[in-house]
């Protein structure tokens, strides 16, 4: 650990805080329908397009109407995902005549950037064609991405309205978030990117000849000499730019952020962190606008920035502190990892850098990588476990973080009212058993979906197992990591297991496509009940919800809910690893 390392985490923390509150203020008037200075652009655009779909702007939705119209959208927009993967041979910007994506694939494929995971059991650069990539896959990083600021949106109407049925328009909500909010942002980042470097073309891919001939030994053990390498190119910029912004992480390149045609630079890598964090932490700003309590919105800002710091401090602390295994013992022994653990990292990033991004990505269900999670100490590796465990609340994805945060909100005003013996309140609305009912079908539809599919997988040697590359506790990490992933819209893998087979793909899509939209539905019902509440006036045994003291209970429960959880199956996994390595033993 250096004084450089703290120094870049330092910075960028402070750069995330001082953008929250311009950034919250300008959704704020987005979807309140203030002016901006986007609008002498977008508002003509934005009556045309209503015009021609014949939506109703002026019209507003009952909670169901609300979920319903967002299930139509996210199945439609799923159907030309897989429809496009499928035949992408037949159609044009396929400059390396890419064949048809395989019906298991194409199908994971589109359900993950449906539900804003972006998980990938595939090479990008050899498997999709230019226009997937454009057309099936980075639209959907726009829609995904949007569909979550909507219904953050739609919950906070749910907090700071009273005695309505309504939760705002779907459609509405989700042209602003696209038009103002995701698709002028991405398009200033792209220009950043590249800026720095990032590639935005459609060339075919470059062969060049090798300078010295390389010996490659294929799958089947046979030996070929290799003396020339194919180089890919692409439109990476703008993907890259919404990807970041969008919380969506899927890369246009197999080694996603580590490749240095998508994150060239220490610059180019500040940009993308920064843009992962900027929409979730300026949304706990718009969610205190909104409902009339700015501090109450600073207070869960708090509550994940406090979470966030954990997170990057033991990581940053295992990665610097490297294998044991691999530290001199006497002046006879060289010590190979005496300045941290380099393995899986790329040296124009380094260990803090790397570190840092490991936890943000993870923290906001971003799932882009600048390292390999499977190449981290076991401690290192279980931090981004952890961040994508606790419920995707640490900032969180686009939308989802801040909804899923408000989630646990309740449930801790809910343990504050028990404590003092008077019936819960959260901003002059009772919380009764009903939210209270729903608020734990959302927390417990995630850890089902990732301990069952997990416990499963390692039941069947033939399916499960077969395509580990490690065994013992590290192997039940790669697959936990992966449903995890899956389960939470993350993204991000432990590159340790093979997931392209028939079993993982159709049980990822299935624990991508529950863990979004299972916890929605229960989500959108608290709101719409919360909406049709009449306002309390505060009294002495009201709960402060802006104050010190709900920062740290709502770490508090958000701690205490995942350890209880998943506490058992981690002491099997990474923890277990730590202390064998300790040992001397590996996997």
């Amino acid at each position: 650990m250096s004084l450089n390392g703290w120094l870049q985490i330092a910075i960028f923390l402070a750069t995330v805080l001082l953008l929250a509150k311009p950034m919250g203020s300008y959704m704020t008037s987005v979807f309140e329908r203030r002016k901006t200075f986007l609008d002498v652009i977008l508002v003509p655009c934005e009556r045309l397009l209503y015009r021609l779909t014949g939506v109703k702007a002026d019209e507003e939705m009952t909670w169901g109407e609300y979920a319903i119209s967002m299930l139509v959208f996210s199945a439609a927009t799923l159907v030309l995902t897989y429809v496009v993967q499928r035949l992408q041979h037949l159609l044009p910007l396929n400059p390396q005549h890419l064949g048809a994506v395989a019906p298991d694939l194409a199908l994971n494929t589109a359900i993950s950037f449906t539900t804003n995971t972006n998980w990938q059991s595939y090479v990008p650069e050899s498997t999709m064609s230019y226009l997937t990539q454009m057309l099936g896959l980075a639209t959907h990083n726009f829609w995904s991405a949007a569909v979550g600021l909507a219904l953050a949106v739609a919950f906070i109407r749910g907090i700071a309205r009273r005695e309505m049925k309504t939760l705002g328009n779907f459609w509405v909500d989700l042209t602003r978030g696209t038009f103002w909010v995701l698709l002028p942002i991405s398009t200033i980042l792209a220009v950043g990117l590249v800026s720095q470097g990032v590639i935005q073309n459609f060339r075919s891919y470059d062969t060049v000849k090798l300078v010295e001939a390389q010996n490659v030994t294929g799958s089947d053990g046979k030996t070929a000499t290799v003396t020339t390498q194919t180089i890919a190119q692409g439109p990476v910029a703008s993907q890259e730019a919404i990807k970041m912004l969008g919380t969506n992480g899927g890369g246009f390149f197999n080694a996603n952020s580590a490749h240095p045609f998508e994150n060239p630079t220490p610059f180019s890598n500040f940009l993308q962190m920064l843009a992962i964090f900027l929409i979730p932490a300026g949304l706990t700003v718009t969610l205190g606008q909104m409902v009339g309590s700015p501090r109450h919105g600073w207070a869960v800002l708090a509550a994940m920035a406090i979470l966030w710091f954990a997170g990057t401090f033991t990581c940053y602390w295992a990665e610097a502190h490297g294998n044991p295994l691999l530290h001199g013992t006497d002046q006879h022994v060289s010590d190979l990892q005496s300045g941290g653990n380099m393995e899986g990292k790329e040296v124009r990033f380094g260990i803090a850098s790397s570190a840092l991004f490991a936890t943000v990505t993870t923290d906001a269900s971003c799932g882009a990588v600048n390292g390999m999670h499977d190449s981290f100490t076991p401690l290192g590796g279980m931090v981004p476990m952890i961040n994508i465990l606790l419920g995707e609340v640490v900032f969180g994805g686009v939308g989802a973080g801040l909804y899923g945060m408000l989630i646990f909100v309740v449930m801790a005003v809910f343990i504050a009212g028990l404590m003092v013996g008077r019936t819960p309140e959260y901003l002059g609305k009772k919380i009764e058993a009903y939210d209270v009912q729903l608020a734990m079908l959302y927390l417990l539809i995630f850890p089902l979906i990732i301990l069952g599919f997990s416990a499963v997988s390692v039941l069947m040697p033939n399916i499960g197992l077969s395509s580990l590359t490690n065994h013992g506790p590290h192997g039940l990490s790669e697959i936990l990591y992966a449903y995890t992933s899956a389960t939470g819209n993350n993204g991000s893998a432990f590159a340790g297991l093979n997931a392209n087979t028939h079993w993982y793909n159709y049980t990822l899509g299935l624990a991508m496509f529950f863990g979004r939209f299972m916890m929605i539905i229960p989500m959108l019902a608290i709101a719409g009940n919360l909406a049709g509440k009449k306002i309390v006036p505060a009294s002495s045994g009201t709960f402060p919800v802006t104050t010190p003291l709900f920062t740290f209970l709502l770490t508090g429960v958000i701690l205490i809910v995942g350890a209880l959880t998943f506490f058992p199956v981690l002491s099997l996994g990474p923890i277990l690893e730590h202390l064998l390595l300790q040992a001397g033993q590996t996997f």
